[in-house]
């Protein structure tokens, strides 16, 4: 149940409907990406993006899904698409996020990737 959840909200995001999407996030959420970039809002991370990149879609190879207690830990793995800020195509770049859900929402959204292999260091600070 929460991996479709995930691949929801993941699509979601990449169509920018921010208000469906803070539909599946707790109040308390926070999202951590790579170089400990931590966020709370889907605000912050539009914001955050737009100097990274110009578009990046996520193509979907696997989620696996288990139980810890009372809370529901989804992997999702893959690959990044998208463009660089210069132009240059974002192509077949690895990532992995790892979800955590209570109570139904999600409250935490780890993201690792290797997105610091293709886009020039300017983007990366």
């Amino acid at each position: 149940m929460s991996t479709e959840k995930v691949k929801n909200f993941l699509r979601i995001m990449e169509d920018r409907d921010l208000e469906t999407a803070r539909a599946f996030l707790s109040p308390d959420f926070r999202m951590t990406f790579p170089g400990g970039v931590s966020m709370t809002t889907l605000e912050e991370l539009i914001a955050w993006s737009k100097g990274r990149s110009t578009s990046i879609s996520k193509t979907f190879e696997g989620f696996d899904e288990f139980q810890a207690g009372d809370e529901t830990v989804v992997y999702s793995t893959g690959m990044l698409n998208g463009e660089a800020l210069d132009g240059s195509a974002i192509s077949e770049v690895r990532y992995i996020d790892r979800f955590i859900f209570r109570d139904g929402l999600m409250v935490d959204q780890q993201v690792r990737n290797d997105l610091a292999d293709v886009l020039p260091k300017s983007a990366l600070n």
